[in-house]
């Protein structure tokens, strides 16, 4: 050890003269970048976090019914319409939490999921994951939105946005069916519309996590711009 690196203390038991280690250069450097490692960390976190839990926008969802939608709704049982874009990976978790409110409804629900596609896209569109995946979960139709025609008409502006209308046509519900972006688990929007299909007291809405429902020009872009 060379002799600028030591420094003489005094032991307390002894009171001799005791060599002390000091830092150099690179001690110094490595213990900076070892600060700055961790402040970096613990922003990143806190990122993830507030994008995990950052709610989208919501538009003005209609009290009843839309006149002007071209679904055919049912006057025998509730009726569920979840908007989507078929590209958001965000999406996933709310397809498979409706898949969850299919089964515990026991077939009280006529439900529908409506794709979001650009007039000037291709087939690809219609051959997607989430596609494919809403196919598969019993009593559910799924139909394609050209230009999200009917998602403005139902007020929405986030992929996975929700609704429930009665069997009048009054809506009963709007918002998600997951607690945070992308995850999937039990959460209010899902226990709500469970409740509220059975005729039990249930919250009315719940913020919504996914992607915004903008055209794209083609599949392999990107649904998730933030």
């Amino acid at each position: 050890m060379r002799p600028e690196q030591l420094l003489l203390g005094v032991c307390r038991s002894c009171h001799r003269p005791t060599p002390i280690l000091k830092p150099n250069r690179k001690h110094i450097a490595t213990a900076a970048f070892a600060g700055v490692w961790l402040v970096c960390i613990a922003f990143g976190l806190r990122a993830l976090v507030r994008y995990e839990y950052r709610a989208g926008s919501v538009g003005v969802a209609p009290d009843s019914w839309p006149a002007a939608s071209r679904i055919a709704r049912t006057n025998d049982r509730d009726t569920l319409v979840m908007l989507a874009h078929p590209l958001c990976p965000c999406t996933r978790a709310s397809m498979n939490e409706l898949a969850q409110i299919m089964a515990r409804t026991d077939g009280k629900l006529n439900a529908y999921v409506l794709f979001l596609k650009p007039h000037n896209s291709g087939a690809d569109w219609d051959d997607t994951f989430l596609y494919r995946s809403a196919t598969r979960i019993p009593g559910v139709t799924v139909l394609t939105d050209v230009d999200g025609e009917e998602a403005k008409r139902f007020g929405a502006e986030t992929s996975g946005f929700t609704l429930v209308f009665d069997r009048d046509g009054k809506r009963i519900f709007s918002g998600g069916i997951t607690g945070s972006r992308g995850h999937e688990g039990d959460n209010a929007g899902e226990s709500a519309i469970v409740s509220l299909v059975n005729a039990r007291p249930a919250v009315r809405s719940t913020s919504v996590f996914g992607c915004p429902l903008a055209s794209r020009a083609k599949a392999s872009d990107t649904a998730c711009p933030n």
